[in-house]
């Protein structure tokens, strides 16, 4: 979005740029080179000249490196009135605004291209200040009839006319591309808005979806009464349940450690029923997806909720293996499922149950290269 606006800025100066080329070499240069023996000082014409194209050639290389005149506008506005006042003060008598003066219709589109970016009034106060200059020069040093002073009304109608003219147009580009920019904005925005918002809501139906199968039971037989809160085994249930929604529910969080951050959530509900709880971290854990975290702290959360004094967490991380162990009072626990990628090994004696759980990722076999 900000590559078109960029490149749309581009091509108006580029556009801007060509007009006044055509202006300073198709008329200028041609109406100087043709007149040349009509003036006083020659040199200080050809100068004048020559400072207005060294302006354009400016103007093109900042837009070949995608920059703009920045701090040099103002020199370079101040060079192109220096310009048109030495052409004045080398003119004959009685030509202002002739066939003869060049930088009447030429130094004001080199001055719109300097200022192009600038708002319309610093445009108007610089054609002001350039008009300023033949009338002047047309007070001070030629006779003021009335057919001077009509033909320089008329001449400043285009000299001041055109310039503005284009200024218009180009702001008028310009907002609609802030518009149109904006707009698309906002459509982007919406469109951020949706997916979050449809995301969310997949993951809400997710997080129900996978509570629907061990939480919901148990809350709907607590309801009915088939299930008593007295029953070691429904207190050994909850327990759990309670902290596998909390994983669950940290698993949205933004944080630097989610399996760290997720286990001490899992540690809360054992610390809440009075069990000393030690969780310690060794090495750098890499980047792990929601489905593998799970993996690892599946039985240890179990372990964690039904501790009965004491349990010890430790976490060892490798970039490429993550070993969750697990020593608790917890008494006999099922050995999770073997999952890829993921292997546990508990032992029981009497109360006391160590559990380990690996992740290592399994990389597959090269095949084979046929001779």
């Amino acid at each position: 979005m900000a590559e078109h606006s960029a490149e749309l800025q581009r091509g108006i100066r580029a556009a801007m740029l060509l007009i006044a080329v055509a202006v300073l070499f198709g008329l200028g240069l041609r109406t100087l080179l043709s007149r040349l023996d009509t003036y006083e000082h020659p040199l200080a014409q050809v100068s004048a000249f020559a400072a207005l194209a060294a302006v354009l050639a400016v103007e093109w290389l900042l837009i070949v490196r995608q920059q703009s005149w920045g701090p040099w506008q103002a020199p370079a506005i101040l060079l192109v009135l220096a310009a048109s006042a030495t052409s004045y003060a080398t003119l004959p008598d009685g030509k202002t605004s002739t066939a003869v003066d060049w930088a009447f219709g030429t130094a004001n589109w080199v001055g719109l291209i300097v200022l192009l970016n600038r708002p319309a009034r610093a445009l108007v106060t610089f054609l002001l200040a350039h008009e300023l200059v033949a009338v002047l020069h047309l007070l001070l040093f030629e006779d003021v009839t009335r057919s001077a002073l009509q033909r320089l009304a008329t001449g400043s109608v285009g000299v001041l006319g055109y310039p503005l003219c284009a200024a218009v147009l180009v702001s008028a580009l310009r907002r609609f591309t802030a518009s149109t920019v904006a707009a698309r904005r906002e459509t982007e925005r919406i469109r951020t808005a949706e997916a979050v918002a449809e995301e969310a809501h997949r993951r809400r139906q997710q997080r129900f979806g996978e509570l629907s199968d061990t939480t919901v039971p148990l809350l709907e037989g607590l309801a009915d009464g088939s299930l008593s809160p007295e029953d070691p085994t429904v207190r050994r249930r909850c327990a759990v349940e309670a902290a596998r929604m909390r994983r669950l529910f940290a698993e949205i969080d933004t944080v630097a450690d989610p399996l760290l951050h997720e286990l001490r959530h899992c540690a809360d509900v054992a610390d809440r029923k009075g069990v000393e709880v030690e969780l310690d971290s060794r090495g750098r854990l890499p980047a792990l997806p929601a489905d593998v975290r799970r993996d690892l702290t599946d039985a240890t959360l179990t372990a964690l909720a039904t501790a009965s004094t004491s349990a010890r967490v430790t976490v060892v991380g490798t970039p490429d293996m993550v070993s969750v162990n697990v020593v608790a009072d917890c008494g006999r626990l099922d050995p999770p499922r073997p999952k890829r990628d993921v292997r546990a090994e508990v032992f029981t004696a009497e109360d006391t149950t160590w559990l380990e759980v690996v992740w290592k990722p399994v990389t597959e076999p090269a095949p084979l290269s046929r001779p």
